[in-house]
């Protein structure tokens, strides 16, 4: 198969040169797991589990994504990021296979952690083939507009799964899952292996193991990577403070349903100039907006009684988080080495997955010792000195590549 043109090679700033062969695997998959993901608890229920246990097979999810970063990366290093596609694309189609026909909880559970782990190693073959594809000057656009597609899958699936439900059942969205991780693996097959002369020469070399990789760079991990928590932390928490607060002031589920499709809607119009600021005048100018909006949200929070008011903080949030669409997949291509660079993105991604691990939890464990509104508060409050963390970190990294004189960042002061 020929070399795919790089945007380099024409000197055009239009992505749709890559447009089909960086989204169109993402949009796929991400249709699948968008049907699937509100339905899991449904499923287990189902099944016989009861509401802990129904809770525990959902979050099974991003434990697989949490356990698997480093490995996924290492294989990645390995494979490749479009035989890594193939893998994990071939290995959901089993495990969604699996969960549409067991009749068994602890095989369902064993299916959703083994989805979540090809999750992972899906998005790292995501964003290792746009940074080989994309030269420096677009590469946060096209990051961001990975975000996005990611976003629009998510946000398109469960509307097709529930016209699926309504017509054959809750199985047969499952079974969407599976056809659509096929068919993102059929995608794959279009992409050209950008990365395998590279892989070649560090084979020869001896492949750098992921521990070696990540303490040469622990200081970028344990300054920009804890932004990088705190950023996974703010955005996994505001999907759990919203409904909670929704139900503490007496939303329905469907009203609650369509304040996170309005909020998805916003999310998905900012990436645009999200990107576009990304590479114009640096990071920090959209890695802020996603932390600073949840910690104001949190705040404002308690003041928000009736539905007007928290549409209002709803769609802040969603406008802060739309604007930093690509934003950890950006910083991650930023600060990753040419030599080891998969391995590093695997522990770039545990940081995210630590972060959007935690949010949830810091916002349980709030909420089980302090009055909902009080826990806002404390969210908020913590927030801001995050937003501080996050601020500095990544405006120290926009003058330091207009130091080496990075050319999309020139305008930075």
């Amino acid at each position: 198969m020929g070399r795919v043109r790089t945007l380099g090679e024409t000197g055009s700033s239009r992505l749709r040169d890559i447009a089909f062969a960086a989204y169109g695997p993402t949009v796929v998959s991400s249709v699948g797991y968008g049907a699937i993901i509100p339905v899991l608890a449904l499923r287990a229920r189902e099944l016989g589990a009861d509401v802990q246990l129904a809770a525990l097979v959902v979050g099974l999810m991003g434990v697989g994504q949490l356990l698997t970063s480093l490995p996924a990366g290492a294989l990645v290093a390995r494979i490749g990021e479009r035989r890594m596609l193939l893998v994990c694309g071939a290995v959901d189609v089993l495990a969604m296979a699996v969960a549409a026909l067991t009749d068994s909880v602890p095989v369902l559970a064993g299916a959703v952690l083994v989805s979540g782990a090809t999750w992972t190693g899906f998005l790292l073959a995501r964003q290792g083939f746009i940074i080989e594809a994309v030269p420096a000057g677009h590469r946060a656009r096209a990051l961001s507009a990975l975000g996005a597609s990611a976003r629009l899958g998510l946000l398109v699936g469960p509307l097709i799964g529930a016209g699926l439900i309504a017509w054959q059942g809750l199985t047969a969205v499952f079974v969407l899952g599976a056809a659509m991780s096929a068919a993102a693996a059929l995608v794959a097959l279009a992409m050209p292996d950008l990365g395998a002369e590279s892989r070649h020469e560090q084979a020869a070399a001896g492949h750098a193991s992921v521990l070696s990789v990540l303490l040469s760079h622990r200081h970028t991990l344990l300054t920009l990577g804890v932004a990088v928590v705190v950023i996974g932390a703010s955005r996994s928490m505001r999907t759990t403070l919203l409904p909670l607060w929704a139900d503490h002031i007496g939303l329905s589920a469907e009203a609650t349903s369509l304040l996170f499709a309005a909020a998805g809607a916003v999310d998905i119009a900012f990436f645009l100039p999200g990107g576009w600021l990304l590479d114009h005048r640096g990071r920090a100018v959209v890695a802020v907006p996603v932390v600073l909006t949840v910690a104001l949200g949190a705040l404002a929070m308690p003041l928000a009684t009736a539905a007007p008011a928290l549409v209002a903080v709803a769609l802040v949030i969603a406008a802060g988080n739309g604007l930093g669409s690509g934003i950890v997949m950006t910083l991650g291509a930023d600060t990753a080495p040419v030599v080891g660079r998969s391995q590093f993105l695997g522990g770039w991604r545990l940081c995210g997955d630590i972060g959007g691990t935690s949010g949830p939890l810091a916002v349980s464990a709030l909420a089980s010792v302090l009055a909902l509104p009080a826990a806002c508060v404390v969210l908020g409050l913590v927030g801001l000195v995050g937003t501080g963390w996050v601020g500095y970190w990544t405006r120290r990294l926009d003058r330091d590549r207009v130091t080496t004189g990075v050319p999309e960042v020139a305008g930075v002061r």
